[in-house]
């Protein structure tokens, strides 16, 4: 067994309750669109402005539940759009990552971010059941070839992440889904 799903993460905003509530008004709560893959995780119905020194992206979606710290993750193609020099991390490294504008376009509320704009570095969730699996442990290094999809390729660099909260899956963005053409249901090979 070494095949992994391989799933697109788009652009998207993770906000506190405090920050949500500034943005959209006192006691609201996130609706849920529809269920991402990993369990308790949801897109939300809510849609924000992220705004750069260059250009505005809109309609970001916020993804729920709401989170201790506030991040938003684009692509390297989304950054440059921007006009910001974001740099590429592993989800809830934020301390000293670039600084972006979240805009609510309804109200005119704005918020603005010292930190917390990353491109997400590329990684597999998995449990410590698949981890014992695939002989790796949390941290771990790895390669994951996709091939099949008519742009084969080996994605190097790839983060281990592991608890018993997640489900098997590899997390890229739309960048990397893109050079790989990893568009439908698309298997990993992971390569130690």
């Amino acid at each position: 067994m070494n095949k992994i799903l391989v799933e697109t993460s788009a652009r998207h905003i993770h906000l506190t309750q405090e920050a949500l509530e500034y943005l959209m008004g006192e006691g609201f709560q996130l609706q849920v669109r529809s269920q991402l893959s990993q369990p308790g995780q949801f897109v939300s119905t809510t849609r924000l402005d992220i705004v750069g020194p260059k250009k505005t992206i809109s309609r970001v979606s916020i993804l729920g539940p709401v989170r201790k710290f506030n991040q938003v993750e684009v692509s390297l193609t989304d950054a440059r759009t921007l006009g910001i020099n974001a740099p590429v991390r592993e989800s809830g490294d934020i301390e000293g990552s670039a600084p972006i504008k979240i805009v609510n376009p309804e109200n005119g509320k704005e918020l603005d971010l010292k930190e917390g704009l990353i491109v997400a570095k590329r990684h597999i969730h998995m449990t410590p059941k698949d981890a014992e699996d695939f002989d790796v442990k949390n941290g771990d290094i790895v390669k994951v070839k996709i091939s099949n999809t008519g742009r084969a390729l080996i994605f190097d660099d790839v983060v281990i992440r592991v608890s018993e909260k997640f489900h098997l899956n590899m997390h890229i963005d739309t960048d990397e889904s893109n050079a790989a053409c990893a568009s439908g249901e698309v298997y990993g090979e992971l390569i130690k």
